[in-house]
């Protein structure tokens, strides 16, 4: 099981790629792929089946993964992309931005 530097709710900014640029919230994260669903970021469209009688099938959009290295935290503070450090240790433990030193939730 790999480590990612993202949570549930962090905001994040998109490296590269065709998304590039564009911010959003984690909704979700995979850490054994390494790989994080933000929120209104690659979006693709899936073929949906009808499943019961009178639902509707057709083509939904959804929200893809992403690998969370090409995500990176925004900070709350300042507002600019930055890379994350640590201040204390075990259940003290906080995560604080390079930039400005503030912390995360």
């Amino acid at each position: 099981m790999r480590k990612v530097h993202v949570k549930s709710g962090d905001t994040v900014v998109v490296l590269n790629g065709k998304n590039r640029g564009k911010q959003g919230k984690v909704m979700q994260v995979s850490p054994s792929e390494g790989k994080v669903i933000v929120e209104g970021v690659n979006v693709v469209t899936k073929h949906v089946k009808p499943r019961k009688v009178g639902e509707p099938g057709g083509l939904i959009k959804a929200e893809s993964a992403l690998y969370a290295d090409k995500v990176q935290l925004v900070c709350p503070k300042c507002g600019k992309p930055t890379r994350i450090g640590h201040t204390g240790s075990g259940k003290d433990k906080k995560r604080v931005c390079k930039k400005c030193g503030a912390e995360f939730e």
